[in-house]
């Protein structure tokens, strides 16, 4: 019998102890979720606004995907890529036609998919656009977020993610994010082969573009024979108010990276989409992965995008999230910490009006949860705000007392502290 832990405390002792410390998360321990909710080891219950880092879009447990998970997992789970399987054709039909893409290569995290999207670039490159070989160069943005590989990290410009882990990849250049003039002068060399780049820039702090930087970004790509390599790994599956936040521009990019909501929170999957004029440079043995494209992660996979579909989750979140940031603008005309949002459908995030290094965003968030809702700071002063895709208006307006409430609260405990004597 698999042991079970009695209370938070004893749980969170445990993780610091066996654990590795590479997380810092709030002092919750969650037992069990349903739809917008999360409940503790104790049993109180709380509204998740942080969905998983966007995995879980459709809900927790969502019954639809439990279903489908449960009848695979009692047929077939794993075969490896050695042998074909009766779901894997099924689940990338499923994907290409849903995309418009001719080829899909499935993996499991969202950093296995950033690293094939390098991959197949730069095999491109060498093969179809004549660039030298190892002179191939990846145009990446400043404040990205694409991963924690050693790879990745190469074309990171946060110091957490890159401090003590160089030697770094070569092959990256990092320009400056929403700039027109710098991404056409680097996009002008001419041993690019791509643009490595996210709609919203959502570990950034929910970053978005000016209008048309994205369709820009695509016509500079065409005319300089270049790769838009889209990261839509958060920003995808409805979460912004359509399909995926590109889809906001119009722009179909060249390849297509996703990954976490696709399988509902349920278990890894990820996806990169592309051309058979890319897709196809790969060949047998040269990119793989066990459980990549397994028969349990493609019945998942196909039965999580069809929810998202057939509740119009995309549509909840458009009309929700102009509901959500209009409710917290009116609060911040009035508010003394809180100085911005912004945001597109249910992927938001607040500004206080503090610097990076203070702990006023975390303490909000830790003040947060005692009020029952749990969100999370990125970079010190920024609160981003994601519930699943599935809340109702009633219950985004309850978080959002919730969210005014607490910052209100907050305010009043800073503004009206005695001062000190000297």
């Amino acid at each position: 019998m698999a042991e079970k832990v009695k209370s938070s405390k004893e749980a969170i002792e445990l993780e610091e102890k066996y654990g590795a410390h590479n997380y810092h998360p709030l002092p919750v321990v969650l037992a069990k979720g349903e739809g917008v909710f999360l409940w503790d080891v104790e049993g109180k219950k709380y509204y998740d606004f942080l969905s998983a880092y966007s995995a879980v879009n459709q809900g927790h447990c969502h019954p639809r995907i439990v279903d489908a998970m449960k009848k695979q997992a009692e047929t077939l789970t794993l075969t490896s890529r050695a042998f074909h399987s009766d779901q894997l054709g099924i689940a990338e039909k499923y994907l290409c036609e849903l995309f418009n893409y001719d080829k899909v290569l499935m993996m499991n995290s969202g950093a296995e998919a950033n690293e094939t999207a390098i991959k197949l670039a730069r095999k491109w490159g060498y093969t179809k656009k004549g660039i030298p070989e190892n002179e191939a160069v990846i145009i990446a943005c400043k404040h990205n977020f694409h991963g924690r590989t050693t790879t990745i990290i190469s074309a990171s410009t946060d110091p957490v993610a890159t401090k003590g882990f160089g030697p770094y990849m070569p092959g990256f250049q990092v320009v400056e994010y929403d700039n027109v003039e710098v991404l056409e002068e680097a996009l002008s060399n001419p041993n690019v082969c791509g643009l490595w780049i996210e709609p919203i820039q959502g570990e950034a702090g929910v970053y978005v573009p000016s209008d048309g930087y994205l369709k820009k970004a695509q016509e500079l790509c065409t005319k300089h024979n270049v790769i838009l390599m889209m990261d839509e790994i958060q920003t995808g599956i409805a979460r912004t108010g359509k399909m995926l936040a590109s889809d906001h521009e119009g722009v179909h990019p060249d390849m297509l990276i996703l990954g976490k909501a696709i399988s509902g929170g349920a278990m890894p999957v990820s996806a990169v989409l592309t051309n058979d004029d890319i897709m196809l440079t790969i060949k047998p043995g040269e990119h793989g992965s066990t459980y990549g494209g397994n028969p349990l992660a493609c019945a998942v996979m196909v039965e999580a995008l069809e929810v998202v579909k057939d509740e119009k989750l995309a549509e909840n979140a458009e009309r929700l999230g102009n509901l959500f940031r209009d409710r917290i603008n009116q609060f911040i005309a009035e508010s003394e910490i809180v100085n911005l949002v912004r945001g597109k459908g249910l992927l938001n995030a607040i500004v206080v009006n503090d610097s990076e290094e203070s702990s006023t965003a975390w303490d909000i968030c830790v003040a947060l949860k005692e009020n029952g809702l749990l969100a999370k700071p990125t970079h010190g002063n920024i609160i981003r705000f994601a519930p699943p895709l599935v809340i109702t208006e009633e219950q985004i307006n309850a978080c959002i007392d919730i969210i005014v409430d607490t910052i209100k609260e907050y305010e009043t405990k800073q503004w009206n502290k005695p001062v000190a004597l000297s």
